[in-house]
């Protein structure tokens, strides 16, 4: 039986950290073996926000790199610029049409965005648009499923709708794909503010065992702790929240002895640190044999991109035909 197609992306708007491995990388890897995937880099979806990425190409490497060094297989997997591929962009201009204004302006990402005239004035076309370049994203290559958390399945079912829509009224060409829920465990930054790189507060799947020991020391833990002996409470304290994650054999041991002062924080960061590096070192191994060959991402690019514009070049002629482009 022939495995579902099931596509994703990522937006390359940096290096990768922790939050990306547990939100979405773990369970891309797990996937590819179930499921025949198409993983791209959202290059399109980045420049919603904002104008320029420095060093694009070297952002768009390294992220590839990383999905390489986790675990995602070229010989499995798709692996693709979205950028590359003219056939997102070609089925995007089509289906803004079959798309109504009031369904783009209802989305959750862009109602976020807008909460008045002065942030309606310069939020871009393309942050309105950005569920219509989505829906294009899956669609170019008839996926029955998309991977998920719980607070993105608004968008996936306006993708649904608008892929609805266009059946409706040019027959039925396009697939409604189907969510795979993702459960997306808790990550916090350094800080304690959700983890990410604007915020300078996120640990990167690149960190090398000093700065990934520098990054944990500057964890904030239970600020009424302020010596050795003072008991804490765990449950504020960010590095306990990556002690659930990371260290559930010992999560008792370390709550108690938070509890009690019987370890401390530098201790309590120690643990974490030796349980943090030991995952992260065959990562870096990986990654170290990639960069180490000459060539191979772009190869690994140049392959995955052969591959998906053959597919949505199939999805591409039935839909110019059910438009009557094709005649």
């Amino acid at each position: 039986m022939a495995k579902k197609r099931l596509v994703s992306g990522m937006r390359t708007t940096g290096s990768l950290h922790l939050g990306h491995l547990e939100g979405t990388l773990r369970n891309w890897v797990s996937l590819q073996d179930k499921y025949e995937c198409f993983f791209f880099a959202a290059v399109w979806h980045a420049f919603t926000d904002r104008l320029k990425i420095d060093n694009l190409p070297t952002v768009i490497d390294d992220i590839v790199i990383d999905w390489l060094s986790v675990g995602i297989d070229p010989e499995k997997s798709v692996i693709m610029r979205q950028s590359a591929m003219h056939e997102h962009a070609e089925l995007s201009t089509i289906l803004a049409n079959f798309t109504p204004l009031g369904w783009l302006e209802r989305c959750p990402t862009f109602k976020d965005d807008v909460r008045d005239d002065e942030q309606r004035s310069k939020v871009s076309l393309g942050k309105l648009m950005y569920p219509v370049l989505m829906t294009s994203d899956i669609a170019a290559y008839n996926a029955e499923v998309v991977p998920v958390g719980r607070d993105q399945l608004p968008h996936l079912e306006l993708s649904r709708e608008i892929i609805r829509r266009f059946n409706h009224n040019a027959g039925e060409v396009l697939k409604e794909p189907e969510a795979i829920l993702s459960s997306v465990p808790m990550l916090l930054g350094i800080d304690k503010r959700k983890m990410s790189k604007s915020y300078n507060n996120s640990i990167e799947l690149r960190e090398t065992p000093q700065s990934l020991k520098e990054k944990i020391q500057m964890m904030i833990t239970d600020p009424q702790r302020v010596r050795r002996n003072d008991p804490g409470d765990p449950e504020v304290c960010a590095v306990f929240s990556y002690h659930k994650i990371y260290t559930p054999d010992r999560l008792e041991e370390i709550a108690a002895g938070c509890r009690s002062a019987s370890i401390g924080c530098r201790d309590c960061k120690n643990i974490l640190f030796d349980r943090l590096n030991t995952m992260l070192e065959p990562i870096r191994c990986k990654r170290a044999e990639v960069e180490s060959r000459k060539g191979y991402v772009a190869e690994v690019l140049r392959a995955g991109e052969e591959k998906a514009h053959a597919v949505a070049e199939e999805t591409m002629h039935e839909v110019r035909k059910a438009m009557g482009f094709i005649y």
